[in-house]
């Protein structure tokens, strides 16, 4: 991922987990993707959000763009990131073996999450974030959201 669109949607991703933790409560990511203008994520989740929950993760999302927040890039030992935030710093995929070091990504107040991406500088680049879709999957207790960015 190079664009400077699959680093804006990149960062979007983050941006729209934080609002899945905040609205829902949803802590594990088990999978995300950015292509282009879209994006999406799937997160450990036990029931069907309402469409009233859903709106609010976009809605609120928009706000943290709106904010225009500066992105703060951390990088520092496991053992120090860990101590500092505990496991919300990861997801459900597993990190390379043997690694050391972090990259944490941080949306202050939003969004901490270990990831070796490139990033925007602020939230105000991601522009708007709608979201297209979203589908429960009971089977495999996951809510998978996909969205695009203008």
């Amino acid at each position: 991922m190079s664009s400077d669109i699959e680093i804006r949607t990149h960062t979007a991703i983050h941006i729209v987990k934080g609002a899945i933790q905040k609205i829902l409560g949803a802590k594990w990511t088990s999978s995300v993707y950015a292509s282009g203008l879209h994006g999406g994520i799937a997160v450990q989740f036990d029931r069907k959000p309402t469409d009233e929950e859903i709106n609010l993760i976009e809605k609120t999302s928009n706000e943290i763009i709106k904010q225009d927040i500066k992105i703060k890039i951390h990088e520092l030992s496991k053992i120090e990131a860990e101590k500092k935030w505990g496991d919300i710093i990861y997801d459900l995929f597993p990190l390379p073996p043997g690694l050391t070091t972090l990259k944490i990504v941080e949306i202050p107040g939003w969004n901490i999450n270990t990831c070796n991406k490139k990033h925007t500088q602020k939230t105000g680049e991601i522009v708007e974030i709608k979201i297209q879709k979203s589908r429960f999957r009971l089977n495999k207790k996951l809510l998978e959201v996909s969205f695009d960015i203008i």
